[in-house]
């Protein structure tokens, strides 16, 4: 629900959780609990770049801890879904891909590490 993300609602009366700013500032909704280092806010509201470069198959991947795909490629990843969209496409399994200069209003960034 509303309470956990920032996403168009299933409501018919309020199309969005947040209508009238449709984005909100990350910690917003931090009173249900951040994660396991602090993090808040990582579903909903703008889509977010990641250092990984796109890559659409990853069945060659092998299990890794910590790990991301830093070989050079067109795309970057985004992820965690936009104020747009509905509560499917709020999973950390949801990603889309953009060339590293695409701007758009669905689109933000977060400083992920604090050294």
């Amino acid at each position: 629900d509303c309470t956990y993300a920032n996403y168009a609602s299933a409501n018919n009366n309020t199309p969005y959780c947040y209508p009238n700013t449709y984005t909100t500032n990350v910690g917003f909704l931090s009173p249900k609990g951040d994660g396991k280092w602090g993090q808040s806010d990582l579903m909903g509201n703008v889509w977010e770049w990641n250092l990984d470069w796109y890559q659409s198959n990853y069945t060659n991947v092998q299990q890794c801890t910590n790990c991301c795909n830093l070989q050079d490629a067109s795309y970057r990843v985004l992820r965690g879904g936009d104020f747009s969209g509905g509560p499917s496409g709020l999973r950390s399994a949801s990603r889309l891909d953009d060339a590293p200069a695409g701007r758009g209003a669905y689109v933000g960034a977060r400083c992920s590490r604090t050294k």
